[in-house]
């Protein structure tokens, strides 16, 4: 490929969540044959593709297989933090972004152990919620409805406030603590900074409360959301001059994508282009 072409891209990094933007998993097929078409062309002209999700690897993998997807894409960011990159047919883990992660939740979540007795006993006492710990976080939530949800976010963001870099990450009526400076936002920043870009030639497309950290101007200058993204994301992609498609999940994306590619962004100098830098 010319480095022309590169060059010539408006785009040149794709960041897509999963779930409910990329991926719908009653549509048959889960990821529309158009949108595998165009970010296939694009990768073609030297473009990246990030897929950036709550998921772990293992879900991600099987659903993409089931999905039958033709296209890979370069970078996946898991579980809202960690990356990795495509190499051989493997995902490798992009250090040391990976390891300080790791090392900085460690930390995090040492100070809340103690609390984390009276917050549980807090939710237990007003709502039926289901409460687990995992390899990600020992603390994490899948609420009864979203109505009980928005409470026990609002809780636990009252909470966070307490513990220095702790942060509470949410999609529909799950939920976990987190570290505030790793999310999907930090990462793809340092996806790009990788890559030797800016956030001006960057799309970032979500439909859900852990998609807001990536759809920011700092990290990203083109900014979407699918018709099914929720109120908040919908109302913080055009706050910033994004844009909402009328289309839901895989469909929406690929009318975002072009849209953008068709320059009609409006006054390119509504969206300033940030500079990447490290979050850690």
């Amino acid at each position: 490929m010319a480095q022309g072409q590169m060059n010539d891209l408006r785009i040149k990094l794709i960041s897509t969540d999963f779930d409910g933007t990329l991926f719908a998993e009653f549509e048959k097929p889960p990821i529309p044959e158009e949108l595998q078409e165009l970010i296939a062309s694009l990768q073609g002209r030297g473009a990246r593709w990030v897929i950036n999700t709550g998921r772990d690897m293992s879900n991600l993998m099987e659903a993409l297989g089931r999905a039958e997807v033709s296209i890979e894409p370069d970078y996946v960011v898991l579980v809202e933090r960690e990356i990795h990159c495509h190499e051989d047919s493997r995902y490798v883990p992009l250090e040391p972004w990976n390891s300080e992660c790791a090392r900085a939740h460690g930390e995090v979540f040492a100070r809340l152990m103690p609390d984390l007795p009276r917050i549980i006993e807090w939710i237990n006492a007003r709502f039926h919620a289901r409460i687990y710990e995992d390899s990600y976080s020992p603390f994490c939530l899948i609420a009864g409805s979203n109505g009980d949800a928005d409470l026990i976010h609002r809780y636990l963001e009252e909470y966070c406030r307490t513990i220095p870099e702790l942060d509470v990450v949410r999609n529909d009526v799950y939920a976990r603590f987190c570290h505030r400076l790793f999310n999907k936002g930090t990462a793809l920043a340092e996806i790009t900074r990788r890559l030797g870009l800016d956030s001006h030639s960057v799309f970032a497309m979500g439909d859900h409360f852990n998609d807001l950290p990536m759809l920011c101007s700092r990290y990203a200058r083109f900014l979407a959301a699918p018709a099914n993204a929720v109120e908040p994301v919908r109302a913080a992609v055009l706050r910033q001059q994004g844009y909402v498609s009328e289309r839901s999940h895989g469909g929406g994306v690929a009318e975002a994508i072009r849209f953008f590619l068709a320059g009609d962004v409006g006054d390119s100098e509504r969206v300033v282009p940030q500079p990447v830098t490290r979050s850690w």
